[in-house]
């Protein structure tokens, strides 16, 4: 690996309260095999009231920027993009746990020069309950859904690496959105510009599934708050919203048919707990969508899109 040859990287995450995940985290970014010396870390505290702060002034590794006007973790990111000094800049969040080889092979697709952004992929942290059970057989986490969404492809900002050039084409982050964001910069980048995209499969960084019923839910209306923001914004259809009735036909199918037959086929392993309990978790997973998807409007202040000059923010 020739260093001077590789692109400057700046790596861009936000954090609020993260003082449980910072640990580890920061364990993970010793631990890249990226040469030190072409990439820097840029950790963005959205106003934490735990020891977030505190643990970041003591890491050598990472370099600590404040977001304090604007509650939203794409203000943070823009906030991390301003300061940036590399030609690719590189996005995680403060749960997620990058393998050592991610920025490596995040970066690589970027020798092209007609790559603007490159997605890697989202996997699942260890994990033995029901619900981790379910969304790691339903792959939940992975770009591979968000990469064939039906109006243009996004990655995640989970595990997203974007050209510095692109932002000063299309702008930054809508800095007033709290969900939704990765996929509106990706849609923009290809509405406006002719970079390419490109999927780096062996990039991965992990994620905790969700362990609680109410931690499902919650993921679930985010969900629904994202398609309610992005029809609004780019006019993409809603999702269908399910009746009492077509609730209480699924629950029925399940008690009479699906239940008693995975119950059968447990003692010979042709089925596992999992079986038994899939189709009121995926209920749960569809109400709740539903249910974000109906409680939001978008925030006026949310069309606003920010450029690179901080005072700059257009409608």
């Amino acid at each position: 690996m020739v260093t001077e040859l590789l692109p400057k990287v700046s790596v861009i995450i936000p954090v609020y309260n993260g003082e449980q995940d910072l640990p580890e985290l920061l364990e993970c970014l010793r631990s890249q095999t990226y040469p030190e010396d072409r990439v820097e870390y840029l950790i963005v505290d959205n106003g934490s009231t735990d020891g977030t702060n505190r643990m970041l002034r003591e890491s050598v590794e990472v370099r600590l920027l404040q977001e304090s006007s604007i509650q939203s973790s794409y203000a943070a990111r823009n906030c991390g993009i301003r300061a940036a000094t590399g030609e690719i800049l590189v996005f995680t969040d403060a749960d997620c746990r990058p393998e050592s080889h991610w920025l490596q092979d995040l970066i690589a697709p970027f020798n092209q020069e007609t790559v603007g952004w490159v997605a890697g992929e989202i996997q699942a942290l260890p994990g033995d309950s029901l619900l981790e059970k379910f969304a790691d057989r339903q792959a939940t986490l992975s770009q591979k859904h968000t990469l064939t969404h039906h109006f243009y492809p996004y990655g995640q900002t989970a595990n997203l690496a974007v050209r510095a050039e692109v932002f000063r084409t299309v702008g930054l982050f809508r800095p007033y959105l709290t969900t939704g964001g990765d996929a509106d910069l990706c849609w923009r980048i290809q509405q406006q510009t002719t970079w390419q995209w490109r999927f780096a499969e062996m990039a991965v960084v992990r994620h905790q599934h969700r362990r609680t019923v109410g931690e499902l839910r919650s993921q679930w209306r985010r969900y629904g708050k994202s398609n309610r923001y992005l029809h609004e914004l780019h006019g993409i259809d809603l999702m269908p919203d399910r009746d009492r009735q077509y609730y209480g036909y699924r629950i029925a199918r399940w008690m009479l048919k699906e239940l008693p037959r995975a119950v059968v086929n447990l003692p010979m392993g042709k089925s596992d707990w999992l079986d038994c309990v899939k189709t009121p978790i995926e209920l749960i997973c569809m109400s709740s969508r539903s249910e974000g998807q109906r409680s939001v409007v978008l925030p006026e202040e949310a069309w606003a899109i920010a450029y690179l000059m901080p005072e700059v923010m257009v409608e």
